[in-house]
């Protein structure tokens, strides 16, 4: 079963949320401020965890940001009363896999959910054949992809990308020269239930160039095909 920590300090959004996931299948951990809730990311090691911003003690900002530090994958959904789009960004930013404005409806919430965790890496698979392993190897000029264990190297030099952000690479490194539309990004990796805006892949690729080194237009892994969508050469 799997099992989802939500980091919320309003009461009633704790109670609604835990009744939908456990009628959804799922285990839930919840936890009322900022500091509980980052030490029990830490020590229960949950499949996902739905982060608010707003939260006593540390908020869900700084929460995103140690935990990635730290190199903790899990994924993260980061729920927000603020709808403008530079809270959107920061959350991205700071590592956050998706985002929710409040008010949510809990339908959509469960499908952005089940979306995650399906691209999510599974737990507990750390045996693996080594020959399979090369296989999942991905190398193109100074730019190594190790789908396995969900690793990315440029020039040697490993670099941290959220969920989104690998999904969006790995799709175009194994389909290089091929033009992906935004649409076609957000049902490959957002999941066809997603509803948000075709901007939200522009506000990935963005970050993904920066960690890349590479400008926001051309660059030797992403480029944009304009009026379509990007590519990787």
């Amino acid at each position: 079963m799997q099992k989802i920590l939500m980091i919320e300090d309003e009461p009633n959004i704790r109670e609604l949320v835990s009744y939908h996931l456990e009628q959804n299948g799922y285990k839930y951990l919840m936890a009322e401020d900022g500091i509980e809730g980052i030490n029990m990311a830490r020590k229960e090691i949950p499949d996902l965890i739905l982060l608010d911003i707003m939260l006593p003690g540390k908020n869900g900002y700084d929460i995103c940001k140690e935990l990635r530090a730290e190199g903790n994958k899990t994924p993260i959904i980061m729920l927000t009363a603020k709808s403008d789009e530079v809270d959107k960004v920061l959350g991205l930013e700071f590592g956050a896999d998706d985002y929710l404005a409040k008010p949510f409806s809990t339908r959509e919430l469960m499908a952005r959910i089940k979306a995650v965790l399906r691209r999510a890496p599974q737990k507990g698979n750390e045996m693996i054949n080594q020959a399979a392993v090369t296989s999942d190897i991905i190398r193109i000029h100074d730019l190594t992809i190790d789908k396995f264990r969900h690793e990315v190297k440029l020039d040697g030099e490993i670099i941290t990308l959220t969920l989104k952000e690998f999904d969006l690479l790995l799709t175009l490194a194994e389909n290089r020269g091929r033009v992906f539309t935004r649409d076609q990004f957000l049902d490959k990796i957002w999941g066809f239930e997603y509803v948000g805006e075709t901007r939200t892949v522009d506000v990935h690729i963005r970050y993904l160039r920066k960690k890349l080194c590479e400008d926001d237009k051309e660059g030797k892994y992403i480029q944009t095909v304009r009026g379509i969508g990007y590519k990787m050469p």
